[in-house]
């Protein structure tokens, strides 16, 4: 007792409160009990030496028994009066022991007897009684009688002097029960404290912003305006119970009311079940923590600023095999190391490597423990007071996984490289197989452009006697029969080209060369060649200006643009065709309009398809479905979008999309185009005709003489050379085939325009389509149809060619 009740826990109190650092305490206890029981026989012994030992061992037993009654009255006073404090209890126990050391105990050291004293004050204290002075008055019950009264009267007069500490309260809650606390609390239905109190306290625990919504919710429920001066009610303390119940719970809320409505200083027994509850909690998170801890399949250790253990879980221990004496708070990681390297785990210059490697954060490093035979992954982290926490994970079986993947890898080498090599003469016989076919391919190609150009030159021929017999029979009997072989030719030539374009396409020959295009001079061209077929067909055909340029290809677009004008003019039987440019953000839309018999939404898909004719179609035009499946073909080439809006008998419109450069100049000046005057005559208009088949140069010299041109013609630059005389006049304009038997039209259109020095209006005709030839000849500004040649086209150019210069000349 003396050493656990009053040695020890001075000591440790004041081992706290000099912050001392933990320490092992075991040492120390030990010697305060030897101590202890040293000091208490030597008393022993001194007392034996110095008392009358005559009175026998009852009466020591007696002596001792009035000694430690001195401790009734602060033990029971504190069972039942709740204003006892320390300072009563040590006053009464004090002076009670000094009453009780005169009257008793100096006696029995053979000192005098001073047991008429306690008679006498006995007496005096009680007059009328002869228990303490009579004849049969015990000196040993005086004695314990006047000490305890003497004890008690200090004791009270202690406890008076001084308010309870908030500890004695607490202590004091524990045994002493308390009254109701709403029999103190509530007068009727109205309470001693005020909203204002109520407001203040559930502001502590909800904050004020949420404190002043709730209450301002009340006060619209409940009709009424609650004064911050004014007592609060029973309804305004149930809605606040629950309103700090909902944030605290509703044991803790009623006990925060209570003390609020109680309005004491003291600590009720409450608040510190209270305290017990919270205690209790933190032990049970604690020991949750500790459970959570052990059972995973990490080990965890966490090391104070000191580098000292202060937490671990049992996995910690079994993957390092740590003994249990490093299984305790303060122990430090130099001793852990030391263990592993007196364990052989580690090499002893290691150690030092090791600490740092466990002090470095956020860097994982590898533990080889047992000769290797386990390896562990250590990582360490920082802890808010400058300490670290580290997790250990045994990797051993994903090393050794590690360790056969590489070796399954350095097996597979060999099958790999015999893969490698079959792949590889698989590859090979594939890329023979591939340049097979893009011969093929290539060989096709050619083909079709060496059949197609076969064709075209007597077809070309065969047109144009056509057109001559047309326009010299006039109305006679048999113009129906050439009207008819005309068509018929007319028609060939229209799927031959679809034909050759569909193959380009398709096998990728036409390549688009993107360039900065003005639209205008390409609605220009298309107006040229499609206004006489139009006009022929009694339709309005209109192209509106536009200062718009775009980045395409500008032969692959006027392609384009020139199938949709022909279907629109061709299933278009009365009214108007219109084509125009619109800005639509970023983009240009050429649109093309007609007020044809349109087309059925069902049918939006199958019109852009090969071959493929509606009903309505066929009966309006001839033709094989060929035209919007080229115009489907090139939009994918060119990456311009095509979109179709028609209903039947109103009309059709095509929008075709595509990007506005806009590094182009936007300061193109654009004027409305004269209208083609296809009255004017074509009379006297020199023209030099170059081809190197015969028949088509006598069709071609029958054509353009009925139109009342003067024509020359010629099959190659050296012989109109040698025919050339000093009397014959340059040439308005040059028509040329581009293959010759010596160099090709636009080399020998070259050197005519050189001989006369004279930019001489041009139109090379070839059965060639590719986008070289096309290019060569806008190089040149000359003018490029393809053959067979419409008569009708070649006319319109012509004509235009005359009617400018004629303005020229005037």
């Amino acid at each position: 007792m003396i050493s656990n009740d009053i040695i020890m826990p001075v000591f440790l109190r004041r081992n706290l409160m000099g912050r001392g650092g933990s320490q092992d305490v075991a040492g120390t206890l030990l010697n305060v009990r030897r101590t202890a029981i040293f000091v208490v026989l030597l008393l022993g012994y001194a007392y034996y030496r110095s008392a009358d030992m005559s009175a026998g061992l009852a009466s020591l037993g007696l002596l001792a028994f009035a000694a430690i009654s001195q401790m009734a009255p602060a033990l029971f006073g504190g069972l039942v009066w709740r204003q006892a404090n320390a300072r009563g209890a040590i006053a009464g126990m004090t002076l009670g022991f000094i009453v009780w050391a005169y009257l008793l105990f100096l006696p029995s050291l053979g000192g005098p007897d001073n047991s008429h004293v306690a008679a006498t004050v006995l007496g005096f204290l009680f007059p009328f009684t002869t228990v303490f002075s009579g004849p049969a008055a015990d000196p040993l019950v005086n004695a314990s009688a006047l000490s305890l009264l003497v004890n008690v009267v200090a004791y009270v007069v202690g406890s008076l002097t001084r308010a309870p500490k908030p500890l004695e309260r607490l202590q004091a809650g524990v045994f002493i029960r308390r009254k109701s606390r709403t029999e103190k609390a509530f007068r009727g239905r109205k309470t001693k404290i005020t909203v204002l109190d109520l407001k203040t306290t559930i502001a502590r625990y909800l904050g004020q912003e949420r404190m002043q919504r709730s209450f301002q919710t009340y006060e619209r429920q409940s009709g009424r305006w609650l004064e911050d001066h004014l007592p609060a009610d029973m309804g305004l303390i149930h809605f606040s119970e629950q309103l700090l119940g909902s944030a605290i719970g509703s044991s803790s809320a009623r006990l925060v009311l209570s003390l609020v409505l109680q309005r004491l200083d003291d600590t009720s027994s409450d608040t510190a079940w209270l305290l017990d509850q919270a205690s209790e909690a933190l032990q049970y998170n604690q020991d949750m923590l500790q459970t959570a801890l052990s059972q995973m399949d990490q080990g965890i250790a966490v090391f104070d600023s000191s580098n000292n253990l202060i937490i671990w879980n049992r996995r910690f221990r079994q993957l390092l095999d740590l003994p249990e004496t490093a299984g305790q708070v303060g122990f430090p990681l130099a001793d852990i190391v030391s263990m592993l390297t007196q364990r052989g785990d580690i090499r002893r210059e290691d150690g030092k490597r090791l600490i740092a490697n466990f002090l470095t954060l956020d860097k994982p490093f590898l533990l080889e423990l047992s000769g290797g035979a386990r390896i562990i992954e250590v990582r360490t982290n920082a802890m808010p007071d400058k300490g670290i926490v580290t997790t250990y994970t045994d990797i051993t079986q994903r090393v050794a996984a590690d360790m056969a993947l590489k070796q399954a890898n350095e097996t597979l080498e060999l099958r790999v490289a015999e893969r490698t090599g079959e792949l590889t003469r698989v590859n090979k016989e594939v890329a023979e197989a591939r340049a097979a076919a893009e011969e093929a391919n290539i060989g096709k190609t050619r083909f079709f452009a060496a059949a197609g150009h076969d064709i075209l030159q007597p077809l070309n021929a065969a047109r144009l006697y056509s057109s001559s017999l047309v326009e010299r029979l006039g109305e006679s009997e048999n113009s129906m029969l050439v009207q008819n072989i005309d068509s018929s030719l007319e028609s060939v030539e229209t799927i031959l080209g679809a034909v050759l374009d569909i193959s380009r396409l398709d096998t990728g020959a036409m390549k688009p060369r993107l360039q900065s295009v003005p639209l205008n001079d390409l609605l220009r061209r298309i107006e040229t060649d499609f206004a006489p077929v139009a006009r022929a067909a009694n339709l309005k055909f209109t192209v509106m200006p536009t200062s718009l340029t775009v980045r395409t290809d500008p032969n692959l677009l006027r392609r384009l643009v020139q199938n949709l004008v022909s279907n629109a003019i061709k299933y278009t039987l009365t009214g108007k065709v219109l084509v125009g440019v619109r800005r639509e953000g970023g983009d240009a839309v050429i649109q093309v309009l007609d007020s044809g018999i349109g087309i059925p939404a069902s049918k939006f898909r199958t019109v852009f398809k090969e071959f493929a004719r509606l009903d309505e179609g066929a009966k309006t035009a001839a033709g094989l479905g060929l035209g919007l499946s080229i115009v489907d073909r090139i939009s994918r080439v060119l990456n311009h979008s095509v979109d179709l809006q028609s209903k039947p008998g109103k009309g059709t419109r095509f929008r075709v999309r595509m990007p506005i450069d806009s590094t182009a100049a936007s300061s193109t000046k654009v004027t409305p185009s004269e209208p083609i005057r296809t009255a004017e005559p074509l009379h006297g208009l020199r023209v030099l005709c170059i081809d190197n088949e015969p028949l088509i140069l006598e069709g071609m010299k029958l054509l353009l003489e009925g139109w009342g041109c003067s024509v020359s013609t010629t099959p190659s630059f050296d012989v109109w050379q040698q025919g050339l005389t000093a009397h014959d006049l340059r040439p308005d304009a040059i028509i040329a085939d581009y293959h010759l038997d010596n160099g090709t039209g636009i080399d020998m259109i070259r050197a005519i325009r050189l001989y006369f020095g004279s930019d001489i209006p041009s139109l090379l005709v070839t059965a060639d389509r590719s986008p070289e030839v096309r290019a060569s000849a806008e190089r040149d500004g000359i003018t490029l149809q393809n053959k067979p040649v419409r008569p009708a086209s070649m006319r319109a150019w012509l004509t235009q060619l005359s009617v400018s210069m004629k303005a020229a000349a005037e």
